[in-house]
């Protein structure tokens, strides 16, 4: 049904555990992976007229935003190793993570993005503001939601 699943990650105990379910319903698809990890883009500091020199150079950022995107990507990287999926990662630049996730997946023909939510209701839904309604909300492909009833244990 699915050939391709993107699946979002941002490094958290929340992300891994969604990515973690998305792996394993990519294997029930027989499906390939795409994980995405969405950093911010750089930010000259406007707040001063000479750069400091502790403040990284824009290579610096996005090399180091590679490698950490790279660290969160590996445990679905590894997961999909063991389960002989096809897999690949991307890490992506944008201040608007959501319109990047609905974006990636359209120009990497994914079927799928597979998504995690808080299970948050009531309240704290409506003002969650989340990327995972904003993604429902600017694409046209289908979201699985991976609702997440209790935090998982760190580790």
């Amino acid at each position: 049904m699915y050939r391709k699943i993107l699946i979002t990650t941002d490094g958290s105990a929340v992300s891994q555990h969604t990515a973690c379910a998305g792996v394993k319903f990519a294997q029930q698809m027989g499906a390939e992976v795409l994980a995405l990890f969405v950093a911010p883009e750089y930010q000259y500091p406007v707040y001063v007229e000479i750069i400091p020199p502790s403040y990284p150079s824009e290579e610096e950022y996005v090399a180091q935003m590679r490698r950490m995107g790279e660290d969160y990507m590996g445990r679905i990287m590894r997961s999909c190793a063991a389960a002989s999926l096809q897999h690949s990662c991307m890490t992506a630049f944008s201040d608007a993570t959501a319109l990047k996730i609905v974006e990636v997946a359209e120009q990497q023909g994914c079927d799928l993005i597979f998504m995690g939510s808080h299970g948050r209701s009531g309240w704290g839904q409506l003002l969650l503001g989340s990327v995972t309604n904003k993604v429902l909300s600017h694409t046209t492909k289908p979201v699985l939601v991976h609702r997440l009833i209790s935090e998982p244990a760190a580790g």
